[in-house]
């Protein structure tokens, strides 16, 4: 009897599961495991953080409907994953394939220890299989999704089915693994965790409404399920299947698959700026602004809105990620990493290729980046996309009482205990202009 041991990570689901319908392939019995990886938990910082409860509720769904016979252990899973397959005796251990520098090396010490058989999942299509006539991994976001479209067949988009029969009913013992057991403690989350809710939410996507609605933080427009894709709670496959005929919608889940690419092609990305010519180049704005700009009281209303919102629910609507993106950049000139950064630690869809191509794009220094002298204006930014102010009010109470005529940018007279804006920002547009100009030389 050939046994393998089906180790999930960011595929937290059962439908449409190409590690599992691998592993029930390749074997007669199959165990699933996840490892809470202590290499992980130990660098967060907060005891409450969201992603970990996201994953928690996630993982106890799955847990039911694999009749409490998920095989959940803790420590570093370069010990532990080869540590399972011997006590368990497996063959083989099948993961679907991650792109992170820190994932690839983690699966490299591991196929050391025990046969590891990687699929791919996370994305339809990996990144090195999109490539541009010369071989070479596309840098330009539109060609990309052109060399996608044409490259993707049927069979990519196809659902993988498991033979859950093959489950294994004697399994290894867990670990306890409450989120006291691992030393965190739950919190509040703005949407539902686990597949069931997942799927239900994409089902109830209108994704017809997505290229008109999109833009408007106060609508109920976008899916909401980059945390489901995130975590694996949605396949991507179905994703893609919900969003055949909206081409908007599709694109932005090709840009998902782009950023993806970029990371893999390019890991260097991860620590500086895609354009060589901005690397080692030093931000000239004031250090003392950046925890205005993270507090919420920058005296921008719908940056301090969008701020006040990501740090109390672990969510901001992607107009407003590129909004505030643009600010900490280009009105207070400070480096775009350390927005990244506050991202990485309050998002909680946080995925490290999309938030490092987002942050990149915003500050004009990554691939595909919006022209150096192009900065969104908040107050342009908010009369066009919540003209009522109805986004505004709900997270700056302080202005709650203004009209939609004072509300995006209320003069002195109107603005009680709420602060006075911090920089000017036709003043700092024309420093980034110079500032961010100033490297196109080197270009």
């Amino acid at each position: 009897m050939k046994r393998a041991l089906c180790w999930i990570r960011r595929d937290l689901r059962l439908h449409d599961h190409r590690a599992l319908a691998r592993a029930c392939e390749m074997a007669d019995e199959v165990a699933v495991v996840f490892v809470f990886d202590t290499t992980i938990l130990g660098a967060l910082e907060d005891r409450d953080d969201k992603r970990l409860v996201f994953i928690h509720r996630s993982l106890e769904e799955l847990n039911g409907k694999l009749g409490g016979r998920l095989v959940v252990r803790h420590g570093d899973p370069v010990e532990e994953i080869p540590r399972l397959a011997r006590e368990w005796r497996a063959e083989v251990v099948v993961a679907a394939q991650d792109f992170e520098a820190s994932a690839i090396a983690r699966d490299l010490a591991v196929s050391r220890e025990v046969s590891l058989e990687l699929v791919t999942d996370h994305v339809v299509l990996p990144g090195d299989s999109v490539l541009n006539q010369q071989g070479l991994p596309f840098r330009v976001f539109t060609p990309y999704s052109k060399g996608w479209r044409s490259r993707v067949s049927e069979l990519d988009l196809a659902a993988s089915e498991a033979d859950l029969s093959k489950l294994s009913r004697v399994v290894p013992p867990s670990v306890s693994w409450s989120l006291g057991d691992l030393g965190f403690q739950d919190a509040e989350l703005w949407l539902g965790a686990g597949e069931d809710a997942g799927r239900a939410r994409l089902a109830a996507f209108r994704a017809d409404r997505y290229a008109e609605e999109r833009d408007f933080p106060a609508l109920n427009a976008t899916s909401g399920l980059s945390v489901h894709l995130r975590f694996g709670t949605v396949s991507v496959r179905e994703a893609f299947a919900h969003a055949a005929g909206h081409a908007k919608w599709e694109t932005e889940l090709i840009w998902r698959e782009f950023y993806s690419m970029l990371l893999s092609q390019f890991p260097e990305v991860e620590t500086g700026p895609f354009q060589a010519h901005y690397r080692g180049m030093v931000w000239p704005g004031d250090p003392a602004h950046y925890k205005v700009w993270e507090a919420g009281q920058t005296g921008y209303p719908i940056v301090d809105a969008a701020m006040r919102c990501l740090n109390q629910t672990g969510w901001m609507h992607n107009r407003l990620r590129m909004i505030v993106a643009s600010f900490l950049t280009k009105d207070l000139l400070l480096d775009y990493r350390l927005g990244e950064a506050w991202f990485a630690r309050k998002l909680l869809d946080f995925d490290l290729a999309s938030n490092v191509g987002g942050w990149q794009w915003a500050a004009s220094v990554g691939c595909d980046a919006q022209p150096y002298f192009r900065i969104f204006n908040p107050y342009l930014q908010s009369r066009k996309f919540d003209p009522e102010g109805v986004f505004i009010r709900e997270w700056v109470p302080e202005l709650a009482s203004l009209d939609a005529t004072e509300i995006h940018d209320p003069g002195p007279l109107l603005r009680g205990d709420y602060p006075m804006p911090m920089v000017s920002h036709e003043v700092m547009r024309d420093k980034a202009v110079a500032f961010l100009g100033s490297f196109q030389a080197k270009a």
